[in-house]
């Protein structure tokens, strides 16, 4: 159930990302008067799901959702329709109109994925506002760190103060702006010391293919919010609302060192420390095979922490979501470099249509997938960019070089060039999805 609910926030997302890409092209070349012949959600090799014609245009649905085309008349495009370029030009054809239209009308995909990102951030921050966990929140009681992140250096209980100097106000945001910025200091308290954690060669690479969320989290008192149907913890005493303290006398009071701590003890007794109102109790509890006592700690952060909130009327949201669209943008132009920097190998990394479902919640959350489908809109803006043949950054490079030199590419260096751009991307794609089923057997 959780997958098929995956699939359909990536099915709806993308096609909403498609629809609103592809109305930019159609709507700009309406504009300039130009035939737009059909207009398609997914691509339709053999038959369509359903079509029909109005005013010219074919509209229709493919059953291929790997994205989604308008025809414009005129233009050497993916169709590769040589025989209609052999006719002479007519006014309503792409290629009779001025170079800076048809740029404009290349540039209105782009354009539009990211007004729908501007668009969407307006409206989540005025409906839903800002909300995140300060790093001066996160630090009230140290970080919880992972095998990794101790392989670099740090430790748990460690207070993060900045990034390469720079001050990470949002806790979510330091693994990401360590993987960005190509970080190579962390400076941190320590036992009331501020020291720098240097971190080793080859770091950025390991963090990258790592993808763990438990890299840094923050650090709680593990006190006893539940217990599954089957809790040895229970059996032996320990109730809802007791605070550990420790095992054996060793002070332990923070749940993922607890739960680190509990695996040494297996098939063993242990004595389990904690308090329960004024009282101090010993509670002599077998530890299983599997080293889980079965206990559910408290969760709501906003018990511990006192979480950044910020409320938005639609006027303040407007410069807040340009911001927040920009910053996408630059981020995302970051994760491209990263893909050609031989230390980290991001291009290991890189995911198709798998690794992006896995990014959507496993439960429907109108919150959570507009904020992933303006990040996708962004993304998908970006690499339309790229200078790709196939691809709307390559047709823009073309008509660059056509508007300096002032002269047409010729219609066979564009037909040769746009099935190269074909297969460069038939190759991405094919290694980007080939990444995800490998992915799947390790």
């Amino acid at each position: 159930m959780e997958i098929t609910i995956k699939i359909l926030q990536l099915l709806l997302s993308l096609s909403i990302l498609v629809i609103v890409h592809e109305f930019g092209h159609f709507a700009a070349a309406k504009i300039f008067k130009t035939r737009v012949e059909k207009f398609y959600l997914f691509f339709n090799p053999w038959f369509s799901i359903f079509k029909f014609t109005y005013k010219g245009t074919e509209y229709g649905m493919g059953w291929l959702p790997l994205g989604g085309y308008v025809k414009i008349a005129g233009m050497i495009d993916e169709s590769l329709d040589k025989e209609a370029m052999k006719l002479p030009p007519q006014d309503w054809e792409f290629r009779s109109k001025p170079a800076w239209q048809r740029l404009i009308i290349m540039l209105g995909g782009v354009i539009m994925n990211v007004v729908l990102a501007f668009m969407i951030y307006i409206v989540m921050l005025t409906v839903y506002g800002e909300k995140y966990l300060p790093t001066s929140e996160a630090n009230k009681y140290g970080i919880s760190v992972d095998s990794l992140a101790k392989e670099f250096g740090l430790q748990n209980g460690d207070r993060i103060l900045a990034i390469d100097g720079k001050y990470v106000d949002d806790f979510n945001k330091i693994p990401i702006t360590i993987i960005l910025e190509e970080a190579k200091i962390i400076r941190v308290e320590r036992d009331k010391k501020e020291i720098d954690v240097v971190l080793p060669e080859g770091s950025l690479g390991k963090l990258v293919k790592h993808q763990s969320p438990l890299f840094l989290t923050v650090r709680v008192p593990f006190i006893a919010e539940a217990f599954p149907e089957s809790s040895v913890a229970r059996d032996a005493g320990i109730q809802v609302g007791d605070s550990i303290l420790g095992i054996n006398g060793e002070v332990i009071k923070y749940f993922q060192e607890f739960r680190e701590s509990i695996q040494q003890h297996k098939n063993q007794d242990a004595v389990i420390n904690v308090i329960r109102g004024a009282d101090t109790l010993d509670i002599a509890v077998s530890v299983p095979e599997s080293g889980l006592i079965g206990v559910f700690p408290r969760q709501d952060f906003d018990s511990f922490f006192a979480l950044n909130q910020k409320e938005f009327n639609f006027f303040q949201a407007i410069p807040a979501g340009m911001s927040k669209t920009v910053d996408g943008i630059g981020g995302y132009l970051k994760q491209l470099k990263l893909l050609f920097s031989p230390e980290v190998k991001a291009y290991e990394s890189v995911g198709g249509f798998i690794t992006i479902g896995s990014i959507f919640p496993a439960e429907f959350h109108w919150e959570s997938f507009w904020r992933l489908t303006a990040f996708l809109s962004i993304m998908l803006g970006v690499l339309n960019l790229l200078p790709i043949p196939a691809l709307d950054g390559g047709h823009v490079t073309f008509l660059f070089y056509e508007i300096v030199a002032r002269r047409k590419p010729s219609d066979k260096f564009m037909e040769v060039a746009q099935i190269i751009g074909m297969v460069l991307l038939l190759a991405l794609m094919l290694f980007a999805n080939g990444n995800d089923i490998v992915k799947l057997f390790r």
